[in-house]
């Protein structure tokens, strides 16, 4: 019998060994999202790919503000358009991360 840290068995479940015999943690029973077997739902996949398109924008527009904060705060011009460039590239860079671990 197994007794682990929940110390309760879930109704239906049994329970699993590894191969030495040991318990499993409750954690590695559970569907993982990268689980390719595991369908998502429409709206999932809805919220995924919307999110993209406000990925860069919002990027750019974080990076300009918080140069603008600064040029104020430093009686400055140039620190907004450094902003701004990297707030863009900071966009394109999650943009690409997020594209790259849904193609995997």
């Amino acid at each position: 019998m197994c007794s682990g840290q929940l110390g309760f068995a879930l109704a239906g479940q049994p329970r699993r060994l590894s191969p030495h015999g040991h318990c499993l943690p409750y954690d590695l029973l559970l569907p993982t999202p990268e689980d390719p077997d595991r369908k998502k739902s429409p709206w999932v996949q809805f919220g995924r790919y919307s999110q993209l398109a406000f990925m860069l924008p919002a990027g750019t527009v974080a990076g300009y503000l918080l140069g603008a904060l600064l040029d104020h705060w430093l009686h400055t011009t140039w620190i907004a358009v450094v902003g701004l460039l990297l707030g863009t590239a900071a966009g394109l860079m999650e943009l690409i991360r997020t594209i790259s671990r849904d193609t995997k």
